[in-house]
């Protein structure tokens, strides 16, 4: 394919970081490029090695000048220059990406201790490393080390560090984790009879909520290394995440089974501000997979009422506190929602029919166009109080009927919304593909 069909920008400046061992190329006949015959949108591959991982959804893997991307590698941390799908390798084995820095060519990391991550499951209690990588350069910066907790997110001005520290540590899957996959699941129904790995995760989450493990959410100061409880809770305290563009402001969530906790949580560095964002109001009601739209101002969720049933791209205005939710076919239900940066645009990552919503052909990874049900011309006296109506219109993109979403694909528009990246093992081994928004 020519550099001009992959174009995000000008063309990229020398890569300037010191010359690392290149990682091998996949083991198996995997395409580089195809036109999927169902969609008639180009895939490209983006990563050479195979069990490669785009980034979770919500973490920030690009540049703020959109030239380059990082990913999870089994040989480290690597960056891709997506003008021209060039690869480099930014740190050796035993990094694991945190997110890039929203203003600075900065990559924060995590350095394992013993050089490895142990499992899918390895929080690094005891010796892990947070770091600063200069993405220019190559050199790397030790800002804490023997953290008490797990860092999970960075600040919008890069002054702040944000995770979650436990009592006492527990694996919801004890055991050997099942290769090409997010680390496997499984249980024994009451029947005596293994459950499908959904059914198991929610075994295991329930079970690990039933702990009442003591929890705090915690701040690092990248400069000084202060440590700041922001909240404690025995509730399961997970999915921290910064917002974009507000430095002060954290969002996370009360973890367990959807449809037993209330589960958006929003609140000030300071610990003032707390707020539940979303408060159920039928049973069997679920909200969750949060995130921040890029500027900050909104948050959205996948919102089902009741679960499995009728499905929401749900909308929340942080200050107007207006509330927006588009509707979705069953078919269009997706493990994670994302957003452009110019925030008119969603996409969604699809699901198989173990999944919530059951959907019999939703195994497919898909774009969407908001649109607002409007008034009639005749609006309900109290209408500004109301939630606001939308539905998405669907655009299938990837087919991913080779896909076992035992890995979930992660996605993220590019920064100039021309591609959305994901993690796919619909040819056997886990990689890093990117689909051209507009059609070939």
């Amino acid at each position: 394919m020519h550099k001009r069909d992959f174009l995000l920008g000008a063309a990229a400046a020398a890569f300037a970081a010191p010359a690392l061992a290149q990682p091998p190329a996949a083991k198996t006949d995997i395409p580089r490029e195809w036109i999927d015959p169902d969609t008639g949108h180009r895939i490209v591959r983006l990563s050479d090695a195979d069990n490669s991982k785009s980034l979770y959804f919500h973490d920030n893997a690009f540049t703020a000048d959109g030239k380059w991307m990082i990913f999870d590698s089994p040989s480290g941390i690597q960056m891709v220059e997506l003008g021209t799908r060039k690869i480099r390798q930014l740190t050796p084995k035993g990094y694991g990406s945190l997110m890039v820095s929203r203003t600075k060519n900065i990559c924060y990391a995590r350095k394992f201790p013993g050089g490895e991550k142990k499992s899918a499951d390895d929080k690094g209690r005891d010796g892990i490393e947070i770091v600063a990588i200069d993405m220019d350069t190559g050199k790397i910066r030790t800002i804490a080390k023997d953290i008490k907790g797990y860092v999970t997110t960075v600040n919008a001005d890069d002054t702040l560090l944000a995770g979650t520290w436990a009592e006492r540590e527990y694996q919801l899957q004890p055991g050997p984790k099942v290769a090409n996959t997010d680390g496997g699941y499984n249980a024994i129904g009451p029947d005596g009879k293994p459950l499908s790995f959904q059914a198991a995760k929610e075994v295991r989450m329930a079970e690990r909520l039933a702990q009442n493990i003591p929890m705090e959410i915690f701040t690092l100061d990248i400069q000084t290394g202060e440590r700041k409880v922001v909240t404690a809770s025995t509730d399961w305290l997970n999915h921290v995440q910064f917002s974009p563009t507000d430095p002060h402001r954290l969002m996370y969530c009360h973890e367990g089974p959807w449809h037993s906790v209330n589960r958006i949580w929003t609140i000030r560095t300071d610990g003032t501000g707390k707020e539940n964002v979303h408060k159920r109001m039928m049973n069997m009601e679920i909200a969750g997979h949060e995130f921040f739209a890029f500027d900050g101002e909104r948050i959205l969720y996948d919102l089902q009422t009741p679960r499995g049933e009728d499905f929401w791209m749900a909308s929340y205005d942080l200050k107007t506190h207006k509330r927006i939710w588009y509707h979705m076919e069953r078919n269009e239900w997706s493990v994670h929602f994302q957003i452009s940066r110019d925030g008119k645009l969603f996409a969604g990552d699809g699901g198989d029919a173990d999944m919530v919503a059951r959907a019999p052909d939703g195994k497919w990874l898909y774009l969407f166009q908001p649109e607002i049900i409007e008034d009639l011309g005749v609006s309900a006296p109290n209408a500004a109080e109301l939630v606001r109506p939308g539905v998405l219109r669907a655009t299938k993109l990837v087919n991913l009927k080779a896909h076992n979403y035992n890995t979930e694909p992660n996605l993220q528009f590019t920064p100039d919304g021309k591609w959305i990246v994901f993690r796919s093992n619909m040819h056997g081994p886990i990689h890093v593909y990117a689909v051209q928004v507009a059609k070939a």
